[in-house]
């Protein structure tokens, strides 16, 4: 199995697939293989289809990660001869409509915030609306403050782009820079020099609430730029959405968009 997985990790790198997606992916397939238990050159079809069956998932996307990585270990390891893919299907993806926090309850609340790299990580979230993975792998030299700009680099779809740096965030970074003295990333671990996504979740639950999570940051953060009249084409730029339509899903959370909202009677 170590020699498999291995491999994976291996075709999957090649292949330009992002560190978090490899790590969540070796982790789903580890575990099918060990309740598979058994040569994973002669796993088949009705394996997967009954592991897929069993198991209990806590959400779509969930399922979805899962399915994906079976899928991968048997187009680049079994090389679709025992599989075929096609017959492995995917659920339909839920409609929910993304969660956020009120744009002055979160300001307030990040802003008063002691702790220098509390603050600055949570700032860059919802701020900057940056992915949990993008805060990690920021780089010191990826701050411009002469321009004013953040260059958030190889981040998902292995796409680069620029969001903007507040004075009030630079003010905040500048602060955690001196106390600090990070190296290569802004943000170090204990133990390691990247700070972990588990930790910036764990910051999130701590200072806003327990049903919030680090992607909420990027989520309130579009909604606010909305609400306060930036037209969707720069959102979507700002965000990295390759298609806009998945910008649109915050013109559903926008209170001010509703309010504009005529009644027909």
């Amino acid at each position: 199995m170590r020699q498999v997985v291995e491999n994976y990790i291996k075709i999957l790198t090649n292949r330009n697939y992002s560190i978090r997606t490899i790590e969540t992916y070796v982790c789903y397939l580890q575990k099918f293989l060990k309740q598979i238990n058994k040569n994973p050159y002669h796993i088949t079809l009705s394996d997967i289809k009954n592991y897929l069956r069993d198991s209990t998932y806590t959400s779509c996307s969930h399922q979805n990660q899962v399915i994906g990585s079976i899928k991968l270990f048997s187009k680049y390891i079994l090389d679709k001869k025992a599989v075929h893919l096609d017959k492995i299907e995917r659920p339909k993806k839920e409609k929910k409509l993304p969660l956020v926090i009120e744009s002055k309850y979160l300001k307030t609340t990040i802003l008063s915030i002691k702790n220098l790299k509390h603050k600055a990580i949570l700032s860059l979230g919802y701020g900057c609306m940056l992915r949990v993975s993008e805060v990690i792998n920021l780089k010191i030299s990826d701050i411009d403050s002469k321009r004013m700009l953040i260059t958030i680099k190889n981040a998902k779809g292995r796409k680069d782009r620029i969001v903007v740096l507040s004075e009030t965030l630079l003010v905040t970074l500048r602060a955690y820079y001196k106390k600090h003295h990070p190296k290569e990333y802004l943000f170090n671990g204990a133990t390691r020099n990247k700070y972990s996504a588990s930790s910036c979740n764990k910051l999130v639950k701590k200072y806003l609430g327990n049903k919030f999570y680090f992607h909420t940051l990027r989520h309130s953060g579009a909604t606010t730029l909305l609400e306060n009249g930036t037209d969707l084409a720069t959102i979507q730029k700002l965000l990295g959405h390759t298609n806009i339509k998945t910008t649109m899903i915050y013109t559903h959370v926008s209170d001010n968009h509703l309010k504009n909202v005529k009644p027909i009677l």
